[in-house]
């Protein structure tokens, strides 16, 4: 079975989210994209909103949000309880991202990183695992 994966990005990340998403596709990802589908001026919690709600309700799949400065898609999908959407700029923190702090969305700054940090990062978020042991404990902490 395909692992879902859910995608959104503002007018800013529209051009990366598409690139990401041919990246998913021949990764062999079950998509769903809440768009924008266009540069138009759009509102960033529009997309992150649903982003998070798809992820907080399929457990097993991750979530790829994408904004000017990734500030804006991370803080309107962390608001959801389930949700631990990690700004990420380069491959180490993707990782790290996942592997100690088992976040379940990456949020990339389409404006301060290539298109190809992004789909490496994107590509390292999917391939790492969380590490359990010490850090569940961590995680298990941040829910308000």
């Amino acid at each position: 079975m395909k692992q879902k994966l859910a995608i959104g990005a503002d007018h800013a990340g529209f051009q990366y989210k598409q690139l990401i998403s041919e990246l998913l596709k021949t990764l062999d990802y079950e998509i769903e994209d809440f768009g924008t589908f266009s540069e138009d001026s759009v509102d960033y919690p529009d997309f992150a909103h649903p982003v998070a709600s798809f992820v907080e309700t399929n457990p097993d799949s991750i979530g790829v949000l994408v904004c000017g400065s990734g500030n804006g898609v991370a803080m309107a999908a962390n608001k959801h309880t389930d949700i631990r959407a990690a700004l990420c700029w380069n491959e180490d923190l993707a990782r790290l991202a996942r592997s100690h702090n088992d976040a379940n969305i990456i949020c990339i700054p389409a404006r301060f990183v290539s298109p190809e940090l992004a789909r490496d990062m994107v590509r390292e978020f999917l391939n790492t695992s969380f590490e359990g042991g010490r850090h569940a404990n961590r995680v298990d902490k941040i829910t308000c």
